[in-house]
């Protein structure tokens, strides 16, 4: 696998006059997952489509190892799952999540495994107009992992699932990430998110968006759903919030 640490290097975004990322320099390292933090409308979406290639910097660049942004979703080394499921509404499950690999020229394997993983078997031949919103975000997720890209970005990828699903999900997708070192940046509103799935929380600042701490994220062994009643889970999700001035 090559180099896929991400530089954000003097990096400013404005849209009609407004600056919504202040001037930024950022270096992501490669296989590590992290989060990002801040108030709502600080800029992390924008930040994350900047990375992906799908906003033009106003100033500054992104370089993911020798790469642009472009050119490696090109070759099929960067995939994001958006807010938004996006599934096409005239494939089904299967093919939705199939979709990702075809469209990073790359084979379609395990796809009903991966749908399983994601809670979704039985459901494989249903169209998105049949899933629930929970579920079509599901599915958006495995299109995601299809390809195993080199760069994983997400965007609040458990937003619309519910409580209980997003708790599975928390525990049983990052290992499908982590054991293929994928470089992984998630946008979150959830602290203890955030705390359970990272290696590095990095919070941004009400925009123009800035970093106002790196924040890093250290737990010995696996991250199971006992690790949030631990007294290290708790201080450290009591720091991430302070930075993000709201009293833990």
């Amino acid at each position: 696998m090559s180099d896929t640490e991400i530089r954000c290097e003097g990096l400013i975004k404005r849209f009609d006059g407004a600056q919504v990322i202040a001037p930024l320099d950022l270096t992501f390292e490669a296989g590590q997952t992290t989060a990002l933090v801040g108030p709502s409308g600080c800029g992390k979406s924008t930040l994350l489509r900047v990375i992906a290639g799908l906003e033009v910097p106003t100033g500054g660049a992104v370089r993911i190892g020798v790469d642009s942004p472009m050119a490696l979703a090109k070759r099929g080394g960067l995939s994001m799952a958006f807010q938004d499921h996006a599934l096409l509404p005239w494939r089904t499950v299967r093919g939705n999540v199939a979709l990702g690999a075809t469209l990073a020229r790359k084979p379609a394997r395990g796809v009903d495994d991966l749908i399983a993983l994601v809670g979704l078997a039985g459901f494989e031949d249903y169209r998105p107009g049949e899933l629930s919103g929970g579920m079509r975000q599901r599915a958006a997720i495995a299109r995601s992992l299809i390809s195993q890209p080199e760069v994983l970005l997400l965007d609040e990828p458990f937003g619309a699932v519910d409580a209980l699903t997003r708790s599975r999900l928390n525990i049983d997708l990052p290992p499908l990430w982590r054991d293929r070192n994928t470089t992984t940046l998630i946008v979150t509103h959830s602290v203890s998110e955030a705390v359970s799935l990272s290696d590095r929380i990095v919070v941004l600042s009400p925009r123009p968006a800035s970093v106002v701490a790196d924040i890093p994220v250290t737990f010995d062994g696996p991250r199971t759903s006992n690790l949030t009643n631990t007294p290290a889970f708790q201080a450290k999700t009591a720091q991430v919030l302070q930075a993000l001035g709201v009293p833990a």
